[in-house]
């Protein structure tokens, strides 16, 4: 339940939310001429800023960057591949099959990490709220893309990504499994390597779905706003709004491993 109502209440902070809520006001203190016109002025500001090209860019950039993608035939090995879900839809209907959503991409990497024989098993990890757990459909993709069936472990309780890395960690320790490759999104690295670091595991990031291209040069249409700019940078707010709960829960410490290495 709390996941659910953290999930809702962070759409109205977002950059949508927060120029939605601002003009509102602007409404709701029309009577001050001066005071409204001042909320609509920042509201469409902050609704313009946070939906340009070159903002989301830089902001996206400020997290996937921290983790550079590594061919898979140049990866590390380790005893397993975990990767997190949060990227498939099961097959329930009106869907016939399991179907690709936007961070698949996981899914994908963590088997052509198994088939290039960087790890001996893969464990999925995702569980749901109200349906089949996310793990028995990655299980089912993973298998499609050439995973045999008696190396992929599933982890079905998971519902958030302190929860993937407290759940994970006793499946490690029962198979004596003492390193992994971590698989998820790169703009998600950051808080889920800080997370499973936290908990004593052997982790080595290996980022993909990557949503930013390198940026280099900038035309003026970069800083006009357009809609997928927006989910962008929402996405960025989630995830440092994201490392800050963590933080504050005693979730993750305040630096990941290679950040304290690199002091």
């Amino acid at each position: 339940m709390n996941g659910i109502l953290s999930k809702y209440t962070l759409q109205y902070i977002y950059p949508l939310g927060l120029g939605l809520w601002l003009a509102m006001l602007a409404g709701l203190i029309i009577y001050r001429k001066n005071a409204a016109l001042g909320f609509l002025f920042v509201s469409v500001v902050t609704f313009w800023i946070f939906t340009t090209p070159a903002v989301s860019s830089y902001m996206v950039s400020s997290l996937e960057q921290r983790f550079l993608p590594v061919p898979v035939h140049e990866s590390p090995a380790a005893d397993a591949i975990v990767v997190l879900g949060g990227s498939l839809a099961a097959p329930e209907s009106p869907r016939l099959e399991v179907e690709l959503t936007g961070n698949s991409d996981r899914i994908l990497h963590a088997a052509r990490l198994y088939r290039a024989g960087k790890a001996p098993v893969v464990i999925a990890t995702g569980g749901a709220s109200n349906s089949t757990p996310e793990a028995y459909v990655m299980k089912a993709l993973l298998k499609e893309w050439g995973v045999p069936g008696n190396a992929i472990v599933m982890e079905t309780q998971s519902l958030n990504t302190y929860q993937n890395a407290v759940n994970t960690k006793p499946l490690l320790d029962k198979r004596g499994l003492k390193s992994v490759l971590l698989v998820t999104s790169a703009i998600h690295m950051p808080r889920a390597l800080a997370t499973f670091q936290t908990l004593g595991i052997n982790v080595i990031p290996s980022p993909t779905d990557y949503i930013q291209e390198d940026r280099k040069d900038y035309d003026i249409i970069d800083f006009l706003p357009d809609l997928d700019s927006l989910g962008k940078t929402s996405l960025v707010i989630k995830e440092y709004l994201g490392l800050l709960a963590y933080r504050w829960r005693g979730w993750i410490e305040g630096k990941t491993k290679e950040e304290r290495d690199e002091g």
